[in-house]
C-alpha cells in the first residue's frame, strides 16, 4: 500500500517494519519536537548475534524528563561506537554482504556526533542510499498532537510491542541455532540479502 506522506520518530538502525513504512511512502516527516521517550528505537536497535537477538543502545546525556528529541545529546564518555561496531562485525562478519557494505557504515562509528537526531538521520540517509530507497524527508517544525496530512506512525514502532506483520523468512547467519528472528534492524536484512533488500521491504505491506 502506497502512502503519500507519513510521520515517524527518529530511529537508530530502525527495524524492518519502520523501513517497510518508508518504502511505501513518497514523503516522510521525522518528528523532532516530541518529548523524548526512553527505551524505544529512537536510540536502540536489535541485531542477531550468535546467542539470539542483541540490543545495542546509544548512551545519552542525563536530561530532564521533558526534553525535546531534537535536544537529546549523545554522551561519548564510553567508546560506545567501537562497542557497537565490534558487535555488528561479530554478528555479521560471515553474512553474504557484510564485506560489500561495511566500508560505507564504518565512518558512522568513527566520527563523533553531538545530537542523536543528527546521527540517526545521517545514518538513515546512508542506509537509504545503500538499498536504493529515495525519500523526500522533512523535520517537524513544532509538535502536533494530531496530523492531518500524513499517516501518523510516530509511536507505531516499539521494542515493547509485538509486531502483527507477517515477515517473510530470509537467510540469517545464525538461523540454524536461533531460528528465524523477524523485524530486526535494517542491517540484518541488508547484510544477509544485499541488493534484494528494497524488494523485500516493498513486499511486506
Amino acid at each position: 500500500m502506497q502512502h503519500s506522506q507519513i510521520a515517524v520518530s527518529t530511529a537508530y538502525l530502525a527495524p524492518l517494519e519502520y523501513y517497510a513504512a518508508l518504502a511505501s511512502s513518497n514523503s516522510v516527516e521525522i518528528e523532532q519536537h516530541e518529548y523524548f521517550i526512553k527505551q524505544t528505537y529512537r536510540n536502540r536497535c536489535a541485531i542477531c548475534g550468535a546467542n539470539g537477538a542483541l540490543t545495542l543502545s546509544i548512551p545519552l546525556h542525563e536530561r530532564k524528563n521533558k526534553t525535546l528529541t531534537r535536544d537529546i545529546r549523545i554522551t561519548n564518555k564510553t567508546n560506545w561506537q567501537n562497542i557497537h561496531w565490534r558487535s555488528i562485525e561479530s554478528a555479521y562478519n560471515s553474512s553474504p554482504f557484510f564485506e560489500f557494505y561495511k566500508d560505507d557504515l564504518i565512518p558512522f562509528y568513527e566520527k563523533k556526533f553531538d545530537f542523536l537526531i543528527d546521527f540517526n538521520f545521517s545514518l538513515q540517509q546512508k542506509i537509504d542510499e545503500l538499498i536504493g530507497l529515495k525519500i523526500n524527508y522533512s523535520h517537524s517544525n513544532y509538535y502536533n498532537t494530531t496530523i492531518d496530512n500524513s499517516i501518523d506512525l510516530r509511536d507505531s514502532f516499539s521494542p515493547k510491542k509485538i509486531s502483527t506483520v507477517n515477515f517473510p523468512r530470509y537467510f540469517q547467519v545464525f538461523e540454524n541455532k536461533n531460528g528465524f528472528i523477524p523485524n530486526l534492524s535494517i542491517i540484518d536484512l541488508l547484510f544477509n540479502e544485499g541488493p534484494q533488500t528494497l524488494l523485500y521491504l516493498k513486499n511486506i505491506f
